[in-house]
């Protein structure tokens, strides 16, 4: 059980720090724009989720306990 507690904090912590540095995560989304019988128009457009400072640092917090408590035993 400590080591998965462990992992699991190591992953919050690289998460933290990833989320930290990127701030955000682009990716890019194919529209249909125009359909007129089989004709078919569509564009790529970049859509971006914003990911706060907080939740990075929050992250980072949890994952450093979670490792802290897997060391120790959880006693």
């Amino acid at each position: 059980m400590k080591g998965v507690i462990s992992i699991l904090g190591i992953v919050l912590i690289v998460l933290g720090i990833a989320s930290l540095g990127y701030q955000g995560i682009t990716y890019t989304k194919r529209e249909k724009v125009v359909q007129l019988g089989s004709l078919e128009v569509s564009a790529d457009t970049q859509k971006t989720i914003y990911l706060s400072p907080l939740v990075g640092g929050a992250s980072l917090v949890a994952g450093i306990f979670l490792v802290l408590i897997g060391r120790s035993g959880g006693k």
